[in-house]
C-alpha cells in the first residue's frame, strides 16, 4: 500500500493493491474508489480538500503483520 499527498490540490491517494484501475466511482462527495475491470478496489482517491477530511499530521498503523525493512544506500550498491 502508498499512500501520496499532494498539496497543490490538497488531495490524497492511497494506492491499495497493484493493478491498473479501469474505472473510478464516487462514492462521497470529493471521494473515488478506482476499480480494476474486474471490479476489485484498487486505490481510495481524496480530491480537493484532503486536510480537512483526513489528519493528515498523524498515521497510525496498528495489527498489520508488517516488518520494517531498513537498507541503507551502500549496501544496496553492494548486492
Amino acid at each position: 500500500m502508498k499512500v501520496s499527498y499532494y498539496p497543490d490540490t490538497d488531495s490524497l491517494f492511497v494506492k491499495l493493491r497493484p493493478g491498473v484501475e479501469a474505472e473510478g466511482s464516487e462514492v462521497a462527495p470529493g471521494i473515488v474508489f478506482h476499480y480494476t475491470p474486474e471490479g476489485e478496489v484498487t486505490a481510495i482517491d481524496i480530491d480537493s480538500a484532503a486536510s480537512k477530511l483526513v489528519d493528515l499530521s498523524l498515521l497510525e498503523v496498528d495489527g498489520l503483520p508488517i516488518s520494517v525493512k531498513h537498507e541503507s544506500r551502500q549496501e544496496s550498491k553492494a548486492g
